[in-house]
């Protein structure tokens, strides 16, 4: 009997722990779907909107062809810095009505790809951009090493991107600008990874915001960016210029 009882003892502590992970990995799941919605949602949203504003030739002139463009262009970075430092201050309704707002602005900014490139360049380096960005997210959700450092080296070499693409506004070297896109492809792909493991992490942790669809916006929103960074940096690349 008391070889039982002490059997009973030693293995009611597995069997909680085992049910906290079980619990832990549903939530984790129906968490990083949530992220994965919100970013699938907006990049569809600015998709639509892009095309359609390409299809207008009178939006198109009022937004380019006017000193609106500088609006539609510098309004996004607007929104990723209102949201990245007021996420705790505003509500959840809030946060996903200025997410959907930026994805529609974005939209209007990247209008002139429909312009610039075939629809079957773009077509077929969207879903390339869909194929690498979908495995390095996965390596960053599956992956048991620590990409931490490796996410230092990366924004390292997004500063340097910046600076560059900046200089060459300038320049207009189409080398230095192939040397940016080549070394845009490479960052963005790792920054891939490393999000994913960090917005993974952020909830494992227990860490991040009072709300978990305020985190899953702030998710979205920087699983969105790699996305799009990655797509045009591809697009420089492979798009065929009309």
């Amino acid at each position: 009997m008391n070889n039982n009882l002490r059997s009973d003892r030693t293995s009611a502590p597995v069997i909680e722990r085992a049910g906290e992970r079980t619990s832990v990995d549903v939530g984790l799941r129906a968490y990083m779907l949530k992220v994965y919605n919100y970013m699938a949602g907006g990049l569809a949203l600015t998709g639509i909107v892009s095309f359609l504003t390409a299809s207008s030739p009178a939006l198109l002139h009022t937004i380019y062809g006017t000193p609106l463009q500088w609006l539609v262009m510098l309004a996004p970075l607007g929104f990723v810095f209102f949201l990245s430092f007021r996420i705790d201050k505003i509500q959840a309704s809030t946060a996903q009505m200025l997410f959907w707002i930026y994805a529609s602005i974005m939209g209007l900014s990247l209008a002139f790809i429909f312009i610039l490139y075939s629809g079957e360049s773009i077509a077929r380096v969207f879903f390339i951009t869909a194929g690498t960005f979908g495995a390095m997210s996965l390596y960053g959700y599956t992956t048991q090493r620590d990409l931490t450092g490796f996410g230092s080296f990366l924004f390292m070499g997004l500063i340097g991107i910046i600076i560059a693409s900046v200089v060459n506004i300038f320049l207009h070297s189409s080398a230095l600008q192939f040397a940016i896109s080549l070394i845009g492809v490479l960052v963005f792909t790792g920054l891939t990874a490393y999000d994913t493991q960090k917005i993974k992490n952020m909830y494992m942790d227990g860490l991040g915001y009072e709300s978990t669809t305020k985190m899953a916006i702030m998710g979205a929103l920087n699983l969105y960016l790699d996305f799009i960074n990655l797509f045009l940096m591809l697009l420089r690349l492979f798009g065929d210029r009309r």
